[in-house]
């Protein structure tokens, strides 16, 4: 069997995109059962209502939701069960010193395969204001018309 290679995305946290500024980034791996990365390789989860909590020292990914394995047995996981990351301790370190200040939190946006290994991205964020979310979205419809504008004016000059 060949070995995977490249990023394979299972879910993606948009909601979390558009709820918070995004600070910073970082990957890490996650502590799964085999049930677990059996149910993710169908590409099956939901990262909706997923935090980071660190405690002792470890960081702690809760409620994402990755559906029980349909062709399990008594070995199953539960759904939601707490998992941990795997992540080097100065990053842990930094993370909680950064996520005890006020508005900050951790959050994940992504949930892959790379390399043929599970692996989350998880963001330090802000919570936006609701003034900031119009002016996110108003942007984007700016963003989206410009091109169109421009893509419609090439189609014009083309014939």
């Amino acid at each position: 069997m060949a070995k995977e290679t490249g990023r394979k995305l299972i879910a993606q946290n948009k909601k979390a995109r558009h709820d918070y500024h995004i600070l910073d980034t970082y990957e890490c791996g996650l502590v799964l059962t085999g049930t677990e990365v059996k149910s993710l390789r169908q590409g099956r989860a939901s990262l909706v209502d997923g935090f980071v909590q660190i405690d002792g020292h470890e960081a702690w990914l809760h409620n994402v939701h990755v559906p029980e394995y349909s062709q399990g047995t008594w070995t199953n996981h539960s759904a939601r069960r707490k998992r941990k990351l795997l992540m080097h301790r100065v990053e842990i370190d930094k993370l909680e010193s950064k996520s005890q200040e006020t508005g900050h939190t951790i959050v994940p946006l992504a949930l892959y395969f790379k390399d043929g290994r599970a692996k989350v991205e998880i963001a330090l964020a802000k919570g936006k204001k609701e003034y900031d979310k119009r002016q996110t979205l108003r942007e984007k419809q700016d963003r989206r018309e410009t091109d169109r504008a421009i893509s419609a004016a090439k189609r014009r000059q083309r014939a």
